[in-house]
């Protein structure tokens, strides 16, 4: 198959609530330009929704100079470090003036280990991320972008492949069932109870044959 184009999602993506954007880039690609110029790509497997309404967002009680990314743009990444060990990657939803976002909990990267990145702090760590990638803006001439899904993950990412469930890792708004992620997937940092994981990962293939073929040297 021949390369194709890592196209970025459009800014109006991003203009709109976290929980309605969080489902909808499952399936979608986190893409990195490397300094050597290779294009490291992976699969987003699962996220988190947070909102300025709830006690669990970080800009729920006020704007400081650590969350104003979160404040701004819609289509920015904002990177925070979280205990003052790992890094987590965000992605500014909603409007201005208005904390709200989509953490990045899990990717998935053909060719490499399931759990290489399965984690926040393991996913800021493999694509190199930290407080310097913190307001960049999620476009192809920041290095640093996201893409729709791939025709061939379309179906993956459907109702019936996703699973929904409550957050994880947080100690307050524990009931929001703002968590989503690929059932298929065993690179999910942590399932939802009842849920195995699967002895085969339903997404091998289809990362090995797809993913690979994204060349985003072409990318506006």
């Amino acid at each position: 198959m021949n390369a194709r184009e890592a196209v970025p999602l459009p800014p109006r993506f991003f203009a709109r609530p976290a929980e309605v954007v969080a489902p909808e880039l499952l399936g979608c690609l986190l893409l990195k330009r490397q300094p050597d110029g290779a294009l490291l790509a992976g699969v987003i497997v699962e996220t988190e929704a947070y909102c300025q309404s709830e006690p669990a967002c970080h800009g729920h009680r006020r704007r400081s100079p650590s969350n104003d990314t979160l404040f701004g743009e819609p289509g920015r990444f904002y990177v925070y470090l979280t205990y003052g060990v790992n890094h987590c990657v965000n992605v500014v939803t909603g409007r201005r003036d208005w904390a709200n976002g989509v953490l990045l909990r899990a990717v998935a990267l053909p060719g490499e280990p399931e759990r290489a990145a399965a984690g926040p702090g393991l996913l800021a760590r493999r694509f190199g991320l930290d407080r310097g990638h913190d307001g960049l803006l999620a476009a192809p001439a920041s290095g640093l972008w996201l893409a729709p899904r791939p025709p061939e993950l379309v179906a993956e990412a459907g109702e019936a492949g996703v699973v929904q469930t409550q957050r994880i890792g947080v100690s307050q708004g524990q009931e929001l069932p703002w968590r989503w992620y690929l059932r298929a997937s065993r690179s999910v940092s942590r399932r939802a109870r009842g849920d195995r994981t699967p002895r085969l990962d339903g997404l091998a293939a289809v990362l090995a044959s797809t993913v690979g073929t994204f060349d985003g040297s072409r990318a506006p």
